[in-house]
């Protein structure tokens, strides 16, 4: 539902305790709120999840594994779409296709008067006001100190690995402390016998310098939180999280810290279920109940991803070459010319019976929990990882920007769930039909694709237990809302 533009018409009740959603406008930090939204929604809170209009719609269309519409006390507030301030071209390279994001930045700046109104709203009728902003909305909700009844929590997006390593490399520390300590400080942090990967990707590398501004802005204007909410859990990165706690006491913060992943519902589909509801379901997942169990590869890119026309040559090749099953969903894909995905020319009737391609939307959850999936070709965006992580399914990593070159490497090298198709060293380089031909081969069909896949599985049932009742995540969620509804 749309809430009213009045948040505090509610007949002169007061209420216990609102919380208020603050997303950032890309689609892979709208959709972790909303999820937040559904698990908090089942402790009997309201929530008002609360952006532009445009961005509101998109994040219903896309959800996937349940129905926010079905769920009563989560209310959409919509702001009016701010001007059109157009698009940058994608026509370099998938450094410079971010580019397209930029406006995306410009826009979350003008949130701040109609979040701060508001917020003002929500106050006037309720005991507390509880903030979940993004981690990249900071500026945004600054305004919720001048509120005496209002608190703000931010959500961190991306993995605690990723936010760590920046402390390690001077990114965030030189903002605290002086920098001739800084790096001392930060190693001095480590757990014992604790060390990160040698050569990380360089942030020059995967990020433009607007968005590392922009990220960087975020955090020095982060100065009111009143904790963290991490979109992990111990099970996936409990020593980067104890990292993420001692820099905090060291700067005498003493931030409370929550770490909830899964946020996702567990879905899992057998071959034989659902068979009431087939005429709901999308083509893709009908075409998956015929297939042999871990039979099947998903390729998916997620929504901010670029590709020249000759890497979806080679890729299509690649695919059609490993003689794996897949499922290839290419209608998110940004060709760098700023035109229209175009498959080879036959291809779809070549690998028809082993390939399915998916020229729309595609419910990448559903596919992940069926039992016909085996492998995710992916490029790495964290909730595309911890969706694979929670349904226990290995990837083979080809990233393309921002934390993604890092999460391949905690991917691959830590946490050893992957593969890797695409070395980040080799970004500007057209990776070969060859190449991905036979990476697909080995996460799917090797020794060392069954090692991965044991390793999945394995971290996967833990993730999963985290959320039962006694888990580690359970717990967290537990008592971030003992802390929010406390007297």
């Amino acid at each position: 539902m749309t809430s009213s533009l009045n948040p505090s018409q509610n007949n002169g009740i007061k209420e216990d305790v609102v919380v208020v959603m603050v997303p950032f406008l890309l689609q892979g930090h709208l959709n972790p709120l909303l999820h937040i939204s559904r698990l908090i929604s089942s402790y009997n809170l309201p929530i008002h999840y609360i952006c532009y209009t445009d961005k509101i719609k998109q994040v219903k269309n896309r959800v996937h594994g349940w129905d926010p519409l079905t769920t009563s006390n989560i209310h959409f507030h919509e702001f009016p779409n701010p001007p059109s301030r157009g698009q940058y071209s994608s026509d370099k390279s998938e450094f410079e296709s971010q580019k397209i994001v930029i406006p995306l930045l410009e826009e979350s700046l003008m949130l701040r008067e109609p979040v701060g109104a508001f917020l003002l709203e929500v106050s006037k009728n309720t005991r507390r006001v509880v903030v979940i902003y993004d981690s990249l909305m900071a500026s945004v909700v600054q305004d919720v100190v001048s509120l005496p009844n209002a608190e703000a929590y931010c959500f961190n997006v991306v993995p605690a690995f990723m936010i760590s390593s920046m402390y390690l490399e001077d990114e965030l520390i030189r903002l605290h402390l002086p920098s001739f300590i800084g790096k001392f400080v930060v190693r001095f942090l480590l757990p014992r016998g604790f060390e990160f990967p040698n050569n990380l990707p360089s942030y020059k590398s995967s990020f433009i310098p607007e968005f590392m501004d922009f990220i960087i802005m975020q955090h020095v204007q982060n100065n009111f939180c009143s904790g963290n909410l991490y979109n992990t859990c111990k099970e996936i990165e409990g020593p980067y999280l104890d990292v993420l706690a001692r820099f905090d006491r060291l700067l005498g913060r003493g931030t409370k810290q929550w770490a909830i992943d899964p946020l996702l519902p567990i879905v899992t589909i057998n071959n034989d279920d659902d068979q009431n509801n087939m005429i709901h379901r999308h083509e893709c997942l009908k075409w998956l109940d015929k297939q042999e169990p871990n039979s099947v590869l998903l390729v998916s890119f997620g929504t901010t991803t670029s590709l020249s026309t000759e890497q979806i040559k080679e890729l299509a090749i690649g695919l059609e070459k490993s003689q794996q099953k897949f499922i290839w969903i290419v209608s998110d894909v940004l060709l760098k010319e700023g035109e229209q995905v175009q498959i080879p020319k036959g291809y779809e009737e070549r690998v028809q019976g082993r390939g399915f391609v998916v020229k729309d939307w595609a419910p990448q959850l559903e596919i992940l929990g069926h039992s016909a999936t085996g492998g995710f070709l992916t490029h790495c965006g964290w909730n595309s990882i911890l969706e694979s992580v929670t349904m226990g399914i290995p990837l083979a990593t080809w990233p393309m920007v921002f934390d993604q070159p890092r999460n391949a490497v905690l991917i691959t090298n830590v946490l050893k769930i992957g593969i890797e198709v695409k070395d980040w060293e080799r970004r500007d380089e057209l990776i070969t039909s060859t190449t991905i031909e036979t990476t697909i081969r080995k996460l799917m069909a090797s020794p060392e694709g069954n090692e991965v896949r044991k390793n999945m599985v394995e971290l996967g049932k833990k993730v999963r237990q985290s959320n039962s009742v006694g888990g580690n995540s359970k717990k967290a969620m537990d008592s971030f809302i003992a802390h929010i509804t406390r007297s």
